[in-house]
């Protein structure tokens, strides 16, 4: 066996290496109490943070349920449809029903009458065939002989009002867009008090119908009352002795 001097090794270096030794292994004075003693200082502090320092208290969280009104393609699981009470006329579905049985002939001239008089030689000359032929003009150079297909651009034609916008959108692209109000139907919604307060134009009245109206009935109610105005409710000696509802209409009382 090789002795220190060998290697070239005197005794401080051994007893270098053999603290160093002594060290690593924890069996040292240092290795063994100052260790000790600063896990305990650390243990210490610890637990003195603890009792100075309380844990804070987490809040449970609250779910809050959220209302509101959910258009057709967003119904689904977990959705609260917001109800919003609205005013409807009193007997309202009565009234409808009657109006339906009286004009379940369709012999009324809206049911009969259509664009293909526009070019009846015996009819007086009017604007609107001014505006026909305008509109004519417009639809072949813009649209291809085809009509737009959105009420903002319809009634930007020549002599096309809202009324006829909405119901070339039913007829045409079969889409409801709105109720199409003429004469007719404003005087016949204020006569049965289907508005909630009187509406001095027909405008104003497919604003009031349709705040209450439901949607499904949009799309009949032009040719419904429009029919019924022709034959029963007309604007000035109204037969009301021949309405089913006579009973129920305010302005036959």
């Amino acid at each position: 066996m090789c002795s220190p001097k060998e290697f070239g090794m005197n005794d401080a270096g051994v007893r270098m290496v053999t603290r160093s030794l002594s060290r690593g292994l924890g069996t040292g004075p240092r290795g063994n109490g100052e260790e000790a003693a600063h896990l305990q200082r650390g243990e210490a502090a610890a637990e003195g943070r603890k009792i100075h320092h309380p844990v804070k208290r987490q809040r449970k969280a609250q779910s809050l349920n959220v209302a509101y009104e959910a258009s057709d393609g967003e119904k689904g699981e977990g959705t609260n449809v917001l109800k919003v009470p609205s005013w409807e006329p009193q007997d309202w579905r009565q009234q409808l029903a009657n109006i339906r049985t009286m004009r379940s002939g369709k012999d009324a001239p809206v049911d009969h009458l259509g664009v293909e008089h526009c070019y009846d030689a015996s009819a007086p000359p009017k604007t609107k065939v001014k505006y026909i032929k305008q509109t004519s003009a417009i639809l072949q150079q813009n649209y291809g002989g085809d009509i737009p297909a959105s009420v903002a651009e319809l009634v930007a034609l020549p002599g096309v009002g809202p009324k006829m916008a909405h119901l070339a959108m039913a007829v045409a692209w079969g889409t409801v867009s709105g109720i199409a109000v003429d004469t007719h139907v404003h005087r016949i919604a204020n006569r049965l008090r289907w508005t909630k307060k009187v509406t001095k134009h027909p405008e104003g009245t497919r604003a009031a119908l349709e705040e209450w109206l439901p949607r499904d009935l949009w799309s009949e109610i032009n040719g419904l009352l429009v029919g019924f105005g022709q034959q029963i409710c007309l604007p000035v000696r109204p037969r009301c002795h021949a309405c089913l509802n006579q009973a129920l209409c305010p302005a036959a009382q």
